[in-house]
């Protein structure tokens, strides 16, 4: 089990220990507690470069999954990569009226199952399903770690 986590951001501060310790968490919820990730935060400017390149979408968006087991050969116990826009992350916890950490919560509950083969975009019954694990995982979560230490200001901010 090994959770490999990046972090492109400079103004904020992460507790890489919650976020590891919840990724491994959700593994586990998800049936595949020996499953390693890549998990990496990014700002909009490349989470938009991203959904460009991978997606042919000129906009940001919060959490882009990236499986490794989709293709041919034999599976290894890489996953593959989640990709986290913290920007996006607040701007929703703010739209929805609850906290970043809980918006990380629910992106890396759903980029994680994306990787293990849930795809809300294959119809409304897989999205369904996909919503229904999503909360259930969430709710065997509580409480929510803090993640996100907090915002640091930059010089003339």
């Amino acid at each position: 089990m090994s959770i490999l986590l990046r972090s492109r951001l400079r103004s904020q501060r992460i507790n890489e220990r919650h976020l590891r310790d919840l990724a491994q968490k959700i593994l586990v919820h998800a049936g595949y507690p020996d499953a390693e990730l890549s998990l990496e935060l990014v700002g909009n400017t490349r989470m938009k470069s991203l959904n460009h390149r991978y997606r042919h979408k000129d906009s940001s968006t919060d959490v882009l999954a990236f499986p490794l087991w989709e293709g041919p050969g034999p599976r290894t116990s890489l996953l593959g990569d989640v990709v986290i826009s913290v920007p996006m992350a607040e701007s929703q916890a703010a739209t929805f009226g609850h906290s970043v950490d809980q918006e990380m919560v629910q992106l890396l509950t759903h980029g994680i199952l994306h990787l293990v083969g849930y795809d809300h975009e294959q119809g409304d019954r897989e999205a369904q399903r996909m919503h229904r694990k999503e909360r259930a995982i969430i709710k065997a979560l509580q409480p929510t770690p803090s993640i996100i230490k907090k915002r640091i200001q930059r010089s003339g901010q």
